[in-house]
């Protein structure tokens, strides 16, 4: 995997201190390092990205080789020292690998590392194949040691998630101690960042001209006319040239491959642009080259035009395929438009595969506790504030019970926006327990001091179970092998002022019901706190299965109110498919008829 390969890479390079907060696609480089420890280099899944990166920041300045792990959004969290460190630069090599999310797949949104590097003025890499990946890794270390600046290192999630042979070199195991110097240019001041802008400026023409001769920048081919691709979008154009190839439709041209975005490899450009009339970009997911193109065709005033997005000839959102590819090609060349779906070769090799909305796990603790809060509140006006997890998958019907998604930890917030302009609803935020670590307490205490009646309801389930099941603060072990003070959500609540704050097992739904009625009476003194706890299905085993007396179902009620992948209507009636049930006994909780029965799962027959 390509993810697997990042992590490798970072072992060969030496890399001292690993740490990250998991976010898909990212989530399996952090693992592949601490699988294959030496023993001497520290790997930890942080609190949040901020954390991640400035415990890596103090590595590397001492002089040890650091690689911090995030999704795109998680860029966000770590923006403020990023920025900063920047101007301070590294002793040892820092790489911040950053996986982008076009589609999204799994994201909130589709922004570009790219367009981020440019912003932070730091060197950017982006590889097309997990074997690029693993050897273009191992480059950025030694490039931001040679230079002293952080590094952003790009993969998107076909290269993360992709899979290919990778040939691996020895493992590099760091014996050398190091010990941080004292000096002034670890400590940030106006004066000082004014001189390393200077030298910031000064060193990005230097890279990019060395950028320039970049193994991994490729320049091949002869023509008037000119492809420029990125990434793993230089997979899809390879694939859609040698479709059309085959056609004979393929005039002359020449074909840029730019791996290292920023600063961008003017030299080279230059060479590509040298006696083209037309260019076409095809990338991901900003019109990043698109842009340097214009730029140094006008600054250079060259006859050349240069078509991507902003013609219209490339899609401006979302993931690229052979076919769009295909069809942008053929668009800028001129040649009659591809058969159906792009051409008989694509279309045989994507199959149309059927709808699967995201949702629930069946017999997740989740659904019982969005149901003991529905019907908690069903005669009153109330307003869920939701998060970033798996609790997210609770705004589809028939729960609907996610009213506000934005970032992580920002249910707690907006809760109390929405509370101050609406004084008459009762104002729920739901947060995970992973999430109330990485960014949920700064809520919590802002609501506390501003005195906001709230209900804050943390949805333990004992893991980070969306981006697999890794473990934070509140599970009392480490991506070390150590086992740790577990810090209990309940504690840092009361210590933060919370009064009320009711520990529930969502599992019993009459009990729960009670304690959010609880809670809500506690808004009266204001903010309230409630955690659900119960593990997730993933690190728990299956309890009993269950069947329906077809003759005694009459409701429905658990297909129309549950949502639950595991009840399914089967001739009108409701059936179990005990393959998915997990036992969690919710339907049978809800059952007005009795129509729903426990059997062992060594007795039950499909």
């Amino acid at each position: 995997m390509g993810n697997e390969a990042i992590g490798l890479g970072a072992l060969a390079a030496g890399v001292r201190v690993v740490t990250g907060y998991p976010g898909t696609p990212s989530s399996e480089i952090l693992p592949t390092v601490s699988a294959r420890n030496p023993g001497n280099i520290h790997v930890e899944w942080s609190v949040n990205e901020k954390v991640a990166l400035e415990v890596a920041a103090g590595a590397a300045m001492a002089g040890a080789r650091a690689m911090v792990t995030m999704k795109q959004v998680g860029l966000n969290v770590a923006a403020d020292p990023l920025m900063s460190l920047a101007y301070l630069g590294v002793k040892g090599g820092m790489v911040v690998v950053v996986a982008d999310d076009p589609g999204p797949i799994s994201s909130q949104t589709e922004q570009d590392t790219r367009t981020f590097g440019l912003f932070s003025k730091l060197p950017v890499f982006d590889p097309a194949t997990p074997e690029e990946a693993y050897e273009m890794i191992i480059d950025a270390f030694e490039l931001s040691e040679r230079y002293g600046t952080p590094v952003l290192f790009r993969p998107t999630t076909r290269v993360c998630h992709g899979n290919a042979p990778v040939s691996l070199r020895e493992s590099v195991v760091a014996a050398a101690p190091v010990r941080f110097v004292k000096d002034p240019r670890w400590v940030i001041f106006p004066r000082l960042s004014y001189e390393n802008h200077i030298k910031i400026e000064q060193r990005l023409p230097v890279i990019a001209d060395e950028f320039s001769s970049y193994r991994f920048n490729a320049l091949s081919g002869a023509g008037r006319l000119g492809i420029v691709t990125q990434g793993i979008s230089s997979g899809y154009v390879g694939e859609a040239l040698a479709i059309l190839g085959d056609r004979g439709e393929v005039p002359a041209h020449k074909l840029l491959r730019v791996a290292t975005p920023h600063p961008f490899p003017k030299r080279l450009a230059l060479d590509f642009l040298d006696g083209l009339e037309r260019v076409l970009v095809i990338e991901e997911l900003d019109p990043f080259i698109e842009r340097e193109l214009q730029r140094l065709a006008g600054e250079r005033q060259l006859p050349v035009t240069v078509l991507g997005k902003a013609s219209g000839h490339v899609q401006v959102a979302g993931e690229n395929t052979v076919a769009a590819a295909a069809q942008a090609i053929v668009g800028f060349l001129g040649l009659p438009p591809l058969p159906t779906a792009g051409g008989a070769a694509m279309a045989a090799a994507a199959p149309q595969l059927p709808a699967r909305p995201p949702v629930l796990c069946a017999g997740c603790s989740h659904r019982n506790s969005y149901l003991a809060v529905k019907r908690s509140m069903r005669k009153r006006r109330a307003v869920f504030s939701g998060d970033i997890g798996c609790y997210t998958l609770g705004n589809a019907e028939p729960l609907n019970m996610v009213d506000t998604c934005l970032c992580m930890g920002a249910g707690i917030n907006m809760a109390q926006g929405l509370r101050r302009v609406e004084p008459d609803a009762v104002h729920f935020a739901f947060i995970g327990d992973s999430t109330f670590f990485h960014s949920g307490i700064t809520g919590v205490i802002n609501a506390v001091y501003n005195r906001t009646p709230i209900v804050v309801v943390v949805l333990d389930n004992a893991t980070t179970a969306m981006t697999g099941l890794q473990p934070h603060p509140g599970t009392g072990d480490t991506m070390m092998g150590e086992l740790s003070q577990k810090i209990d959500i309940a504690t840092v609540l009361r210590a933060i002022g919370v009064k009320h704050v009711e520990k529930c097992d969502p599992m019993q739904l009459e009990e729960a019901e009670a304690a959010v009625v609880r809670a809500v009476e506690a808004t009266a003194e204001g903010v309230a706190a409630l955690i659900f706890e119960s593990p997730c299905i993933h690190v728990c085993p299956p309890g009993q299965a269950y069947v329906v007396d077809a003759e005694a179902c009459q409701c429905k009620e658990c297909i129309i109110k549950l949502g639950c992948p595991a009840i399914l209507s089967v001739d009108g009636k409701a059936w179990i498919d005990n393959s998915l049930c997990h036992g969690c006994d919710l339907c049978l909780q809800i059952c007005r008829f009795d129509a729903i029965h426990r059997v062992s799962r060594l007795e039950f027959k499909r």
